[in-house]
């Protein structure tokens, strides 16, 4: 009988290579939020992966990057911080997009962690050729010695269970699961919801607001007189403008965020829920320590 393992995986790569969509896509439910902005992972999230013979804890981070603001700082040292302690890196390369300078920093990051494994995840098999995939399985496998290289396609689900077995072959074994069968994350209802609304408010704004976007939930409140979960939450910008933009021409934007926001919450909740938001601002939060603080960061 294979013997039992279980351990610690994160995804590293730069923003937007899929790694949240590929963490959601092996737990099976959403507990990474997803967009086409960069940087839309701030936190460590963990996602849990059940199997008969092993249990994976997906650490997803923020992606590394060259930080521009004390936010980025914070965030590069929230991934490292990670991944001195994981057991095996997987390191995420599109494979649709050559590897560039991005590619290489990170690449370099990981001789600082010799205790973990290093495996490379080229993702996105769906969005490209087969020759071009080829291209870049030959590009990754020259970065360094990897305990395996695994193309994948998490939209698809192509490959999701060779990737499951490879990474579980590198754990540490365990005498039983590190977590109870039935969970899928370690976040608490708060921070996902949160999350959620986050998601909802990145969807289609400019490209300098998404950085500029922090969502704390206030309160929630039980209605006694209904089945219904009031949630109170702020979204804090960094300007004046941009709280415009989020609001929308007579609200609208704002509205959509949070009919967007509470399907996603209702779903994850499974009953009704009321949503409140309201926008404040925070100015230049991202450079403010005592603002970062104050925002979870």
């Amino acid at each position: 009988m294979a013997e039992y393992r279980a351990g610690f995986v994160s995804f590293v790569g730069r923003p937007n290579v899929g790694k949240s969509t590929l963490t959601n896509a092996l737990v099976g439910e959403k507990v990474a939020i997803t967009s086409s902005k960069p940087q839309t992972t701030r936190r460590a999230i963990r996602g849990i992966v059940h199997r008969d013979h092993g249990q994976l804890i997906l650490v997803d981070t923020p992606g590394l990057h060259r930080p521009r603001t004390l936010l980025g700082e914070r965030l590069n040292s929230l991934v490292q911080s990670t991944l001195g302690d994981v057991d095996v890196i997987a390191f995420c390369v599109p494979a649709n997009e050559p590897i560039g300078p991005g590619d290489r920093f990170i690449n370099e990051q990981l001789d600082q962690y010799p205790r973990a494994k290093k495996v490379a995840v080229v993702t996105k098999t769906d969005a490209t050729s087969k020759s071009k995939i080829a291209e870049q399985l030959l590009a990754v496998s020259e970065l360094r010695e990897w305990a395996a290289i695994v193309p994948v396609s998490a939209p698809e689900g192509d490959q999701l269970e060779v990737l499951v077995d490879e990474l579980l072959t590198l754990l540490p074994e365990s005498s039983q699961p590190l977590y109870p069968a039935e969970t899928t994350t370690d976040e608490d209802t708060s921070e996902r919801i949160a999350e959620f609304i986050r998601e909802a408010a990145l969807e289609g704004v400019t490209d300098e607001l998404p950085h500029s976007i922090a969502v704390v939930v206030d309160d929630m409140v039980e209605r006694e007189d209904k089945d219904l979960l009031e949630i109170y939450a702020n979204l804090y910008v960094e300007r004046d403008s941009q709280k415009g933009i989020i609001i929308g021409k007579g609200g609208a934007r704002l509205r959509e965020v949070g009919a967007t926001a509470r399907a996603q919450i209702e779903g994850l909740l499974g009953r009704k829920v009321y949503l409140a938001l309201h926008i404040k601002v925070a100015k230049d939060w991202q450079r403010d320590p005592k603002q970062l603080g104050r925002l979870g960061f």
